[in-house]
């Protein structure tokens, strides 16, 4: 028995056709329209700090990039409560719930560590010298040449 593949299709014409897919396309474009509207009734400078993350229940569930956000629009959420139930997508509307969720675009990749001394890479080095395999050889000498640098992304 031999196996024929599916041709393949553009991923739009999946993300329409395919049932699961459908419907988390749908619950998508669901979700971008309610950020559009929930953008509108915010202040211009909090709408890159805050998006919406569920709409259920009568519950608007917002996640925000840092304390300092969520500390401003809880103060204004009132007004922002008002602004959305006048809206009728938002209809039903009873709480505005934010979580506090860092981007983590903005973070350092790798940790912070200790720099290596001369004294180490010497080590590293006179180590390497005596090792036959090749690859930890290349490792090691690596390493020694890492003498003096703080430690990168992705060290």
């Amino acid at each position: 028995m031999a196996f024929r593949p599916h041709f393949a299709r553009e991923p739009l014409v999946l993300l329409r056709e395919a049932r699961p897919l459908k419907a988390l396309f749908g619950q998508t474009l669901r979700l971008a329209h309610l950020q559009r509207l929930v953008d509108g009734q915010m202040q211009p400078a909090a709408r890159a700090h805050c998006r919406v993350a569920s709409w259920r229940e009568g519950t608007l569930l917002l996640v925000v990039t840092d304390a300092h956000w969520a500390t401003r629009l809880r103060y204004q959420q009132r007004r922002l409560q008002r602004d959305l139930q006048a809206l009728q997508e938002f209809y039903g509307l009873r709480r505005i719930l934010f979580k506090v969720e860092p981007s983590r675009a903005g973070t350092p990749r790798g940790r912070a560590g200790a720099v290596l001394s001369a004294r180490a890479a010497e080590a590293l080095q006179a180590t390497a010298d005596g090792i036959s395999d090749p690859a930890l050889r290349a490792a090691l000498e690596r390493l020694a040449a890492r003498a003096g640098k703080p430690p990168g992304p992705g060290s």
